[in-house]
């Protein structure tokens, strides 16, 4: 997707955290002072980070840098993300199986690793960095909220710099966020069921802010290209989660597809303007469910009615009050699926919101296109638990169509 080359962009949470590991280790290690470090993020942009507030020692090495989110607003922005590296006992053999015996995860292991004897780098949180209190998240109930993305960062910084200095020993980095227990109360961390502070998160390692105006005017432009190319049907998806799913479950080509990020209703509004014939919209359950409550953006700014609706459908298809209650106390699209899937109900009450969300994607068409000729929409809608929750009639049909023919 274009970008607004006036907005200038910021590094993630997981970057920083990887590198003050980054530069913690290197000090640790060298006994050499690193005020600054480079490190390549997961989207391939170079990070050169200022190193902050180091404490040395011959066991360990702490040291932070301070979060900037570039011209996207976000509450952690200023904040020190902190790296304390220290060397480890050697660590467990169910540590190794990953069964995290020691109370904190070991990230570093593979099948390579073990064979030769490489070092394990262990990670766990401190202060300001929130736990995992509910299912359906990145990370299992009871660990710090470092998701797996800065995880395989924070290693991969680390690994390196052991291969660097002949250091074959285990280490354990503690990532930490002074104030990060208050900054949370300003996230949606709380209703997640994040407590205790701010997640460590971030899967290109990049900021990468666009005004809303931007963000549709490029969704335009993609959509523009694809039907000068010759295409009828738009393939769209909110994001990279939608378009994995097609590509893993259908082997659909991914560059024939548009990101629509939240602006489900204006890129319907596009697609009849630039005339395409049909349209199939494929994502994640957490954002497609709004659809069906008439919810057009579906940011969590904008809206968020996803758990009345679930309910609603259930209660469409008998489900008794314990479990509407349990829906409606979810906080988590996953968490209430797992509540109907244990009651037998999770196929035809996503059939129900699918039905809902046609309905909704249908009037927008309508009220864009006026007297002029609809697109046919059809719509696929999973979770990366449950798979494949529910697709309209045509929608099988239209893929075969668009990849296949």
């Amino acid at each position: 997707m274009m970008k607004n080359d006036t907005l200038r962009k910021g590094f993630t949470t997981g970057s920083c955290a990887a590198a003050a590991a980054r530069a913690a280790c290197l000090m640790l290690l060298t006994g050499n002072i690193a005020d600054k470090v480079s490190l390549i993020t997961p989207k391939g942009l170079t990070f050169d980070a200022d190193i902050l507030d180091i404490t040395k020692t011959e066991d360990y090495v702490r040291c932070a840098v301070r979060k900037d989110g570039g011209d996207d607003p976000d509450v952690t922005t200023g904040a020190l993300i902190y790296a304390e590296v220290r060397y480890a006992d050697p660590v467990s053999a169910a540590c190794r199986e990953g069964r995290f015996s020691d109370g904190y995860n070991v990230c570093a292991a593979d099948e390579e690793t073990v064979r030769t004897s490489e070092p394990h780098i262990i990670i766990t949180g401190g202060e300001g960095v929130g736990r995992v209190t509910r299912p359906g998240l990145d990370q299992p109930v009871g660990e710090y909220a470092i998701n797996s993305v800065p995880r395989r960062m924070i290693t991969k910084e680390l690994m390196e710099i052991c291969r660097l200095c002949d250091h074959s020993g285990d280490l354990k980095v503690t990532i930490s966020v002074p104030g990060g227990s208050e900054i949370a109360k300003k996230t949606f961390n709380p209703r997640l069921g994040i407590e205790g502070g701010i997640s460590i998160i971030g899967t290109s390692g990049v900021v990468e802010p666009m005004s809303e105006r931007a963000i549709v005017d490029t969704i335009r432009v993609e959509l523009r290209q694809k039907k000068a190319e010759g295409n009828t049907t738009a393939f769209i998806s909110p994001g990279n989660y939608g378009l994995d799913f097609m590509k893993e479950t259908y082997g659909a080509d991914l560059d024939r597809s548009v990101k629509c990020s939240n602006f489900i209703g204006e890129t319907i509004d596009i697609i009849v303007q630039l005339g395409f014939d049909s349209v199939l919209l494929t994502g994640h359950a957490g954002k497609l469910v709004k659809i069906a409550g008439g919810i057009m953006n579906t940011h969590s700014h904008m809206a968020d009615c996803r758990m009345e609706i679930i309910a609603a459908a259930a209660a469409r298809e008998g489900a008794d009050n314990a479990l509407l209650v349990r829906i409606l106390d979810s906080l988590t699209t996953d968490e209430a699926f797992h509540a109907l899937d244990e009651n037998g109900l999770i196929r035809p009450v996503c059939a129900g919101i699918m039905e809902g969300i046609l309905k909704h994607l249908e009037k927008r068409a309508e009220l864009s296109a006026g007297n002029g000729s609809l697109p046919r929409i059809e719509c696929i809608m999973y979770t990366k638990e449950h798979g494949l929750l529910a697709a309209s009639e045509g929608a099988a049909d239209l893929i075969k169509q668009m990849y296949f023919a």
